[in-house]
């Protein structure tokens, strides 16, 4: 794999693509991102840390699986990223995958939004989860429940 700004990597059930956005890179994992797929996620993050981005962008709406090995791979980028005083921003996820970061209470320190787009608009730098923007932020239940907690009485 060409480890160049703009690439791929793939192993079977994961696939990444990065590609360069002015200061941020848009890194898109592809498929089941879990134990036996996460270095292929957490080599592009690293690599887009240690060229500079200020920003990264994780388009999530062609990531059908998440697990909580790959949740750590996204919550170290994060903490690497506003080291540098950056940040990571998630984008488009699938109901699937963003009922992961609800039950775990993840979705709290991350900036979600409902495309790429509108992350890439987000001029906050860091990926606080703070959505003080008024953009299409998704965060929290909004009603006072912890994370996990359903409040369903169906």
């Amino acid at each position: 794999m060409d480890r160049g700004t703009v690439g791929s990597a793939q192993s079977g059930r994961l696939l990444v693509e990065v590609r360069e956005e002015g200061s941020s890179a848009v890194v898109t994992p592809v498929g089941e991102l879990d134990h036996h797929t996460a270095d292929l996620l957490r080599d592009p993050l690293d690599d887009c840390l240690s060229k500079g981005f200020s920003k990264l962008v994780v388009d999530c709406s062609r990531l059908e699986f998440c697990d909580s090995t790959g949740l750590n791979v996204l919550l170290g980028a994060r903490l690497k990223a506003e080291a540098a005083g950056g940040g990571v921003h998630l984008a488009g996820m699938l109901p699937v995958v963003a009922r992961v970061f609800e039950i775990t209470g993840a979705e709290a320190v991350f900036t979600v939004h409902d495309s790429v787009d509108s992350a890439l608009a987000d001029d906050g730098a860091n990926g606080d989860g703070g959505g003080d923007d008024g953009s299409d932020v998704a965060k929290g239940t909004g009603d006072g429940r912890a994370a996990g907690e359903s409040g369903d009485s169906a």
